[in-house]
């Protein structure tokens, strides 16, 4: 399988990261967008960067500031010949790293909000489809840096799955020293990831776990440590990545470790805790951690 193929090159790239590697790839063979959060120095963008090579797909890479305009990103027309001519912007690729998303502002973060749900940018009133497949790689540091806007809650919840990049351990910090990351050849292109992108639609759900799914979403409506619950679309992304995981195993139906293996990156960056839990240190990833417990058998 290409996405094997992927997987090996990607050792290469980030050491000792084995889980955040998965995630991702689950989240390409859905289709979806994914957010990479981490401090500096973590690997963040030289991930996106070897998946991209790796992956066959063309690649731009937009740097966001705080002065980035919404234009420099979508497009923007020109007068050319007499007439006014649209020129595309970086986000023309099929994988596109929005390195430092949350340094620009919102009116700038927003600019992608069309172009993850709908693959597609209107520009000066016309619609112009992007390329497929297509995948908005975001990287982003903790909140609690300074220069930082946190990303609002409608561009949040477009992203399929938020992986967090922790510091390695002390065996790969070794490795890391020792050893330079090469740059991964090209091992798939695009039709691989559009029929893995098909494959992964097909993987069969049982009802049991359809019903998990629900039971989950009940539960989080009525969690008083929440503001609200998970959407329906933030229950779709939990199972179509899900569907992602078992076909990363060549599975063609969704196990109940898939679903736990999901869970966090789909589901965590979600769930909106109210203000007194958060200050009463409450995390986001604890109250997932109980939903589950309630929600899938033991």
């Amino acid at each position: 399988m290409a996405i094997q193929k992927v997987r090996e090159a990607l050792s290469s790239v980030l050491f000792g990261q084995e889980e955040v590697v998965d995630a991702l790839l689950a989240a390409a063979a859905s289709g979806g967008h994914v957010l990479l959060e981490g401090l500096p120095g973590l690997g963040k963008t030289l991930l996106a960067r070897g998946f991209a090579a790796a992956s066959g797909l063309s690649y731009r890479r937009i740097q966001f500031t705080p002065d980035l305009l919404p234009a420099d990103v979508t497009g923007t027309e020109v007068w050319q010949d007499g007439r006014f001519e649209f020129r595309p912007g970086p986000l023309f690729a099929q994988v596109v790293l929005a390195d430092e998303i949350n340094r620009a502002t919102p009116k700038t973060q927003s600019a992608l909000l069309e172009a993850m749900e709908e693959g597609a940018v209107t520009a000066y009133g016309v619609r112009h489809a992007l390329p497929q497949p297509f995948m908005v790689l975001a990287t982003q540091n903790p909140i609690e840096l300074e220069g930082t806007y946190p990303l609002p809650e409608a561009q949040v919840d477009r992203f399929m799955a938020k992986i967090e990049i922790t510091a390695p351990k002390r065996a790969v910090w070794m490795r890391i020293l020792s050893e330079t990351p090469r740059e991964p050849e090209a091992v798939a292109g695009p039709d691989d990831f559009l029929q893995l992108q098909e494959q992964t639609r097909a993987v069969r759900v049982a009802s049991s776990a359809l019903e998990a799914v629900v039971n989950l979403a009940q539960l989080a409506s009525e969690e008083p440590r929440l503001r609200f619950g998970v959407s329906p679309r933030g229950a779709k992304a939990w199972l179509s990545l899900a569907r992602g995981f078992a076909t990363l195993t060549g599975r063609a139906y969704v196990e109940w470790n898939d679903l736990r293996a999901s869970a966090r990156p789909a589901l965590v960056h979600r769930l909106f805790l109210t203000e007194e839990a958060q200050f009463e240190g409450v995390t986001q990833a604890r109250v997932l951690e109980d939903l589950l417990a309630k929600a899938l058998p033991k």
